[in-house]
């Protein structure tokens, strides 16, 4: 399939790429785009280690398409919001050497399910949505998984894809096929980006759990099962990670606990050992 997140018309800027630039794609429904109150303490002081790839043009956020930004939020599209993306990164960064820097790539889709990023099945799946959906899908030319793929494809001319991080599974509630699911996209991606399965970790967060009422706590028996169907698959616990009133959704306090999480956990996977410092 050709390329959509840039006309094949663009000319290929050559760039040297930075061993010592780690990036991880992120993708997943709406806690993966954030939905937590962005203070605005978050937005200054940020390292500019830091770095997000936008992956649309956000004039609000004055950040243009294709380009890398200091890792402010939002992460994900204009009026996303605080994510397990932030102090992931901020994470990574407290107890990296100085000479590391962390990019995040994210592109996910509020309410969907992980249909909308099978490369056999999205069609179908968006056509049957409501049109506030079909408008967020839109910002990604109509082909979430393929423009993720051409993001990464791009920032990768940067530095060195380390991860995948997913969000995702409120939409697939009771969805038993969804751990096959999640394996065919990964290993798809692992595939049109070149990468080895041993060197790109998958990590998974649980949704909002049982002990905070969770409306969806039930998947996370799914979740659970991930590393027995995806080699280099792990879980991250959301136990104790406050929610909204909705049951669905994290607070600041949620993501950044979950984020935090998914931080030490890749930390580890890269031979770092703890205890690790706190982000601020």
């Amino acid at each position: 399939m050709s390329a959509i997140f840039f006309p094949a018309y663009k000319p290929v800027e050559k760039i040297k790429q930075d061993k010592n630039f780690y990036i991880f794609l992120n993708f997943g429904q709406s806690n993966m785009e954030g939905n937590g109150r962005v203070r605005p303490e978050d937005t200054v002081g940020v390292d500019p280690r830091f770095q997000v790839f936008e992956t649309v043009n956000c004039p609000n956020l004055g950040r243009e398409k294709g380009k890398w930004y200091k890792a402010k939020p939002p992460l994900c599209r204009c009026n996303t919001a605080v994510s397990p993306s932030d102090y992931f990164g901020r994470t990574l960064l407290a107890n990296l050497p100085s000479n590391i820097r962390v990019g995040i790539v994210n592109v996910a889709v509020a309410g969907a399910k992980i249909e909308v990023f099978d490369t056999t099945s999205y069609k179908g799946y968006i056509a049957n949505q409501a049109g506030w959906m079909k408008n967020i899908v839109k910002e990604y030319n109509d082909n979430p998984y393929q423009y993720l793929v051409d993001a990464a494809k791009e920032a990768s001319k940067y530095g060195v894809i380390k991860g995948i991080l997913l969000h995702q599974g409120e939409s697939n509630a009771n969805d038993s096929l969804w751990t096959t699911k999640v394996k065919g996209i990964y290993n798809s991606m692992l595939h049109d980006l070149d990468l080895k399965a041993k060197n790109t970790p998958l990590l998974v967060g649980e949704l909002v759990n049982a002990d905070q009422k969770g409306a969806c706590a039930g998947f996370n028996k799914f979740i659970a099962t991930i590393p027995q169907v995806i080699p280099n698959s792990y879980v991250i616990s959301s136990a104790g990670a406050p929610a909204k009133a909705d049951r669905l959704h994290f607070t600041f306090d949620g993501y950044k606990l979950l984020g935090t999480r998914y931080g030490e956990k890749m930390l580890e996977l890269l031979g770092k050992k703890g205890p690790y410092l706190a982000a601020n």
